[in-house]
């Protein structure tokens, strides 16, 4: 039996930049024609949910409250940002991008009705909750041997990955860089490469990493906290002739020293010399925030050089249905091989809302993903 209610985790920012987070209990909505009811058994916590979770809070003043089955946190988010985020002020929210389960009810379409008793995956969002009312048309069924948490991460990272090899191949390029390459995304961006025969560089940030990727197959991996890493990634992009990255780091120096590595590389082959430096197109795309600092930029790599923002959805609106489902095939395809993803571990919405935990799953680190089961909560 379907209950009526459902548990979901709650965001809220105050006009006095306080940040509470919580669990709320709500009606399950009733299906419109072309709705589903999906039971959520399975939601990654992945960086980009981490935004909508504490709206850019100083993490340090995470303060628990409540109780074990019904915890509160708050923090404190800075004025300035507070301002920035205006238009969520006093909006109640909820988070998870993606997620899977199963669906206990559907509308009256033909295509809803295909999806009853089905395990789908959905990039819907507010998926943090124990039931969740979706369009159909936003969710995929996955294949009898996929369990809910092997496909809870079926469109955010993987879809990005083919997303970056898609924009790469459009623009002309044939080689890419990648920054924060061990994580779950760079790992498949890595295998992907593998299977396609494109070039790839791959940047982490130690030894562990290095080796981790090594492992994998990966031919060339530079590590920025290494004495050699401006050699070794200047070898790597002569071996590959990379002149597009993708920057999952965003702040600090790693974009600029990118970019003055493709030029370093460049100007060998270049004939003569040119106050405006090389000819060939240089560009760097930033789809992280894993360091919130400025992005500096010396812009000591000619004139030819352009550093934009790269997001997932902005690409699906513009590559075209086709593109899309071929994608969207591919993943589906490689969910247990190629797009797999890997947990540390496996929490209840309740303890995602655990200081001791947060303190954890927010340092998004290398396999450090953490997998949300709402139906943990359920006695």
């Amino acid at each position: 039996m379907i209950p009526k209610q459902t548990l979901r985790i709650r965001s809220l920012l105050t006009p006095n930049g306080q940040l509470e987070l919580s669990l709320v209990e709500e009606p399950i909505p009733r299906p419109g024609p072309d709705d589903v009811v999906i039971r959520v058994q399975a939601a990654p916590i992945n960086p980009s949910d981490l935004g909508q979770l504490f709206a850019a809070a100083d993490l340090g003043s995470l303060r628990q409250s409540g109780t074990a089955e019904r915890p509160v946190v708050t923090a404190t988010v800075p004025r300035t940002i507070v301002e920035a985020l205006a238009a969520r002020v006093n909006q109640p929210m909820g988070a998870g991008n993606e997620g899977a389960g199963e669906v206990v009810a559907a509308g009256t379409s033909g295509a809803a009705q295909a999806m009853l008793g089905r395990t789908v995956a959905t990039f819907a969002g507010e998926m943090y909750a124990q039931f969740r009312c979706v369009p159909v048309a936003q969710c995929v069924s996955l294949p009898a041997n996929v369990t809910p948490a092997q496909g809870a991460s079926c469109f955010v990272n993987p879809m990005t990955v083919l997303g970056i090899v898609e924009t790469t191949r459009i623009q002309g390029h044939t080689a890419l860089v990648h920054t924060a390459a061990a994580s779950n995304l760079g790992q498949m961006l890595n295998r992907v490469c593998i299977e396609d025969g494109l070039g790839l560089v791959n940047v982490v940030r130690n030894d562990d990493q290095e080796r981790l990727l090594r492992g994998h197959g990966a031919r060339y991996v530079c590590n920025s906290a290494g004495p050699s890493f401006e050699r070794d990634l200047v070898a790597a992009i002569e071996a590959t002739k990379a002149t597009v990255a993708f920057d999952a780091v965003g702040g600090g120096t790693l974009a600029d020293r990118i970019l003055a590595a493709m030029e370093a590389v460049l100007a060998r082959k270049s004939v003569g010399y040119s106050l405006y430096g090389t000819s060939t197109p240089k560009q760097l795309y930033i789809y992280g925030a894993l360091d919130t600092s400025p992005t500096i930029l010396r812009r000591n790599y000619g004139a030819r050089w352009s550093v934009a923002g790269w997001l997932l959805p902005q690409f699906m609106q513009t590559a075209g249905p086709d593109t899309i489902a071929r994608m969207q095939r591919r993943v589906i395809d490689g969910l247990l091989t190629t797009f797999a993803s890997r947990y540390t571990k496996e929490i209840s919405l309740a303890d995602a809302l655990r200081v001791d935990e947060i303190a954890i799953y927010a340092q998004r680190a290398t396999n450090g993903k953490y997998l949300l089961n709402p139906q943990m909560d359920i006695d």
